[in-house]
């Protein structure tokens, strides 16, 4: 057999197989995409060993496919998806992998701590020179389920919403994967943001808490946040807690609305309960910067985001896994890889996503 051939084989019965609409396949116009599930296993068993120019073109040629069977073997479900997709596009109607429930915080770390719970998941460089912090999936899982707790504590459950206002740190991770766990709706806001500008993102998102640090620390500079979210704080009647961690040593003056974050989890369980949720329920809001204008708030769901997160990283990134530091440069949070985190501006080395702080 030629060097190829296989591969090549292999993509051409695919592609005579996607079109060619099988038992209960319906498509009902070009406006309208109504698909099945392709077979189990599909993207293990055949679809992996597909070159990137093919499975580009198959992506093309036949989403229903290519999607869904990545969908069912890449993600781990709570409730398998029963359709791929029901898109109307005239209408702007967008609903993927429906009937399915999952959760993005087992994805991200449950799974990975069955296999591996003591491989470092975050090697943090803090701006202070030496103080290199590395944190394991199992230490990860058990700090998120802390804080998890923690919101769930304090009345925050699926559908609220939660403004982060934090510096790069494993803390924050586990803040956007806490929501997750619990099917809160957060909002990263990058804390270099006025007053202002954090309190018309929390306005329009309704948050219910913000979580934050009593300072940062950037190149050297100690940037004084909890001052920054009391001011943005007034002027939004939504928020009912602002939960704040210690970054560092400089005492802070805690108001009505404030718990201090890290006394709090402490006395919590590190077992929290995963939500289901569905496919197509908030994951989180990120807004646009708000130079043209008013800010605008884009939406992503669970099960689209974590799936195309973690085909973007394998296919693009070519990261493979390993336990040595320092030998990668582009990490996501679905993946198995470490993860650089680094106060330094312009240094953090691949981070994804809503990681880009």
């Amino acid at each position: 057999m030629a060097p190829g051939s296989r591969g090549t084989g292999l993509f051409r019965t695919l592609l005579i197989r996607c079109t060619t609409p099988g038992p209960g396949q319906a498509r009902t116009g070009l406006h309208r995409c109504l698909s099945s599930l392709p077979p189990p296993g599909t993207w293990t068993s055949e679809l992996s060993r597909l070159c990137h120019r093919d499975l580009h073109r198959l992506s093309v040629t036949d989403p229903d496919q290519f999607w869904g069977s990545a969908a069912a073997d890449r993600l781990r479900w709570m409730k398998p998806f029963h359709r791929v997709r029901d898109c109307e596009l005239s209408s702007g109607k967008i609903s993927w992998f429906l009937g399915g429930k999952l959760n993005v915080s087992v994805n991200c770390l449950d799974v990975h701590v069955e296999k591996h719970p003591d491989r470092v998941a975050l090697i943090w460089e803090r701006d202070e020179p030496g103080t290199e912090v590395k944190i394991t999936y199992r230490e990860l899982l058990e700090t998120t389920c802390r804080l998890a707790n923690t919101l769930k504590s304090h009345g925050i459950q699926k559908g609220d919403r939660v403004a982060i206002y934090m510096p790069v740190s494993p803390l924050a991770v586990a803040a956007m994967l806490a929501c997750a766990r619990i099917g809160a709706v957060h909002t990263v806001v990058f804390a270099g943001f006025s007053s202002e500008a954090l309190a018309g993102r929390i306005q329009d998102a309704q948050c219910k808490a913000v979580l934050t640090c009593n300072e940062g620390v950037r190149g050297g500079r100690l940037v004084k946040l909890k001052s920054t979210v009391d001011a943005a704080v007034k002027n939004c009647p939504t928020v009912q807690h602002v939960f704040v961690s210690q970054r560092t040593e400089t005492p802070t003056a805690m108001g009505e609305l404030d718990v201090p974050l890290e006394e709090v989890m402490s006395s919590q369980s590190a077992v929290c309960p995963a939500e289901p949720l569905d496919s197509e329920d908030l994951l989180f809001l990120l807004y646009t910067s708000g130079s043209t204008g008013k800010p605008k708030g884009i939406v992503h769901t669970q099960a689209g985001y974590l799936l195309y997160t973690s085909l973007t990283h394998q296919v693009h990134t070519h990261t493979h896994l390993t336990d040595t530091p320092g030998t990668h440069t582009h990490t996501s949070l679905t993946c198995q890889v470490h993860t650089h985190l680094t106060d330094t501006p312009g240094t953090h080395k691949g981070a994804c996503g809503e990681l880009l702080f």
